[in-house]
């Protein structure tokens, strides 16, 4: 165990019929993920799935790598992406009804020694927040054409919540040719609290109510989680949530 903890939940929400989302926590290792397979495509949910299975399957070698510091974190994590990648699409050639599901992911490691470090790799717009000394900070930057047209100038924060493409992903895994991870690596404190989740999410709930949720004193990362889920539920619960808190337990 490396003293940090992960709590998650996953709902379907209040409208849609199937979850296409799907996480781990795997404590052990170090290495938390959230997936969110792509909304109203064949397959999505088996796309997050099988993104999920993977991950977990290479949890150990992902800590011992890390750990070891070979090969680098980059190369590490982006080898690791592009075997998700694989799986999906070996999933789609031996089931080709399912040609087109892709997902999102959104994946974060801590290795505790030396000093405490966290990689993240994400491809999508499920996203990773650090909440430290009630002050919350984006870690990712979504692979959205929304993102594209904020950063060109195109669209304001306010437009962009209306306009018809905010949904349209750039990268997503099991879409050949994009599924590229972006990484990154930050130092983190023991009074740090990590947020992974879907956009399920973000969709429902401002960075600020966010913030706010997470900042409550004295609750544990069980019911920070369960309160994030049930006001994403409380606004309207319009597409599958998922969230995962990650936390350090004092040994």
């Amino acid at each position: 165990m490396n003293g940090w903890i992960g709590i998650g939940r996953s709902e379907v929400g209040l409208v849609r019929t199937v979850n296409q989302d799907a996480f781990t926590v795997v404590d052990q290792y170090g290495v938390w993920a959230v997936a969110d397979g792509m909304g109203g495509h064949i397959g999505g949910d088996i796309a997050a799935q099988t993104a999920i299975t993977t991950l977990k399957s290479h949890a150990a070698s992902l800590n011992k790598s890390l750990c070891d510091g070979h090969p680098p974190p980059t190369d590490l994590l982006t080898t690791l992406i592009g075997r998700v990648h694989e799986a999906i699409l070996d999933r789609t050639r031996s089931h080709p009804q399912l040609k087109g599901m892709g997902t999102t992911i959104v994946l974060l490691a801590i290795v505790s020694s030396p000093s405490p470090v966290a990689y993240l790799a994400h491809v999508g717009d499920s996203r990773a927040y650090r909440l430290r000394a009630g002050s919350l900070t984006p870690l990712t930057r979504d692979h959205s054409l929304i993102e594209k047209y904020l950063e060109r100038g195109i669209l304001t924060p306010v437009t962009a919540k209306t306009h018809p493409e905010r949904h349209v992903l750039t990268r997503a895994l099991g879409i050949p040719a994009s599924a590229t991870p972006t990484i990154a690596a930050f130092p983190i404190q023991e009074d740090d609290l990590v947020l992974l989740c879907s956009d399920g999410l973000t969709k429902m709930l401002e960075d600020d109510d966010i913030q706010r949720i997470l900042s409550v004193s004295d609750v544990d990362p069980t019911d920070l989680c369960h309160r994030l889920v049930n006001a994403a539920l409380d606004r309207g619960g319009e597409d599958n949530v998922t969230v995962v808190v990650v936390a350090h337990r004092p040994s």
